[in-house]
C-alpha cells in the first residue's frame, strides 16, 4: 500500500501557470452598442443592414434615458418596467 501512495506522489505535476490575459483591444471605430448584434440577428431571423444596430441602439438609448428621467420624477433610484 505504501508503494502505491509513493507511485501517486511522484506521478502528481503542478499544473503550468498560463500567462494572464491581457485586456483585448477593440478596433478603432468599433461602436460599443447596448444590444448585441449577433443576438439582433438571430432573433430577427431575416436580413439585418450594418445602419440598424446604430439606429437601434440610440432608439435603446432614448427609451432608458426617459425610463430613467420618469423614475427620478417619482423620487426612485431603481428603473422598472413600466418606466418604458
Amino acid at each position: 500500500m505504501a508503494r502505491k501512495a509513493a507511485k501517486k506522489k511522484a506521478s502528481k505535476k503542478k499544473a503550468a501557470r498560463k500567462p494572464a490575459r491581457k485586456a483585448s483591444k477593440k478596433k478603432k471605430g468599433a461602436a460599443d452598442f447596448i444590444i448585441s448584434k449577433s443576438r439582433t440577428k438571430a432573433a430577427s431571423g431575416i436580413n439585418v443592414s450594418g445602419e440598424f444596430y446604430g439606429a437601434l441602439d440610440e432608439a435603446v438609448r432614448s427609451m432608458i434615458a426617459s425610463a430613467e428621467e420618469r423614475a427620478v420624477n417619482n423620487n426612485r433610484r431603481t428603473l422598472r418596467p413600466h418606466d418604458l
